[in-house]
């Protein structure tokens, strides 16, 4: 287990530029609304180096946003045991590294308080995939993991267990809210505002009655166009 970090050399500079880049994309959360007063956290697995375990960056426990530079960040093993930082680190961190420990793909995680993605973990149901974005984004619907005590690492159990040969890189925790996963934490954030877009939006739909579903079919021609063709490759 890591006990010591670096003080230069390659495992230093990543270490410092991930605390950057969590910096900036906490401030992505309160801009697209998805998080209320100090609720939320986003981090980032460093990989290791130069003999180094991987690492993690995340926001420490109830600072507000407006305070979190990288140099407030703090630094954990996967373990979630803080190593680097004068502040505790986000009462989610523990869920944060099981994740990157049994989730070998993963290098970013979100967790936000999202209105509309809560409200549909509050009712304990998936979000029914009948929009094209989300058969773009997520491949299917979003799936609701079990109920879960913050404090240990019973909620990383939870995201682990529920996306495990999912599509889906997004889950909603039973009475606590959204949690999503990416290759990186900029594309975890990104996953976040989308989640909320389809959140709401199927939720109005339901207003004015039951939303058309979309054939597994087309389901799986979308998401394989999103996730291989669209956008700037290379």
């Amino acid at each position: 287990m890591t006990t010591t970090l670096p003080a230069d050399g390659p495992m230093r500079a990543a270490i410092d530029a991930a605390k950057q880049r969590v910096a900036d994309l906490h401030a992505e959360l309160p801009r697209w609304n998805l998080v209320a007063w100090t609720a939320g956290n986003v981090s980032e697995r460093v990989p290791g180096t130069e003999g180094f375990d991987d690492v993690l960056v995340i926001k420490p426990s109830g600072v507000s946003y407006d305070e979190l530079d990288a140099d407030a960040m703090v630094v954990c093993d996967l373990d979630g045991n803080l190593l680097e930082g004068s502040r505790n680190p986000s009462s989610d961190t523990a869920a944060h590294a099981y994740v990157y420990r049994h989730m070998a793909h993963v290098n970013g995680v979100v967790h936000t308080h999202s209105t509309y993605a809560t409200a549909w973990a509050a009712r304990g149901e998936e979000i029914p995939c009948v929009l094209t974005m989300m058969g773009d984004e997520f491949g299917g619907p979003i799936p609701v993991g079990p109920f879960a005590i913050i404090g240990d690492d019973s909620i990383g159990h939870g995201i682990v267990e529920t996306l495990t040969g999912h599509r889906s890189t997004a889950v909603l925790m039973q009475n606590h809210g959204p949690f999503t996963i990416g290759t990186s934490a900029k594309a975890a954030v990104k996953t976040a505002v989308l989640l909320e877009e389809v959140a709401k939006t199927v939720h109005v739909s339901r207003q004015l009655g039951e939303p058309l579903p979309i054939e597994q079919t087309h389901i799986d021609s979308l998401y394989d166009r999103y996730q291989n063709v669209y956008g700037q490759k290379g």
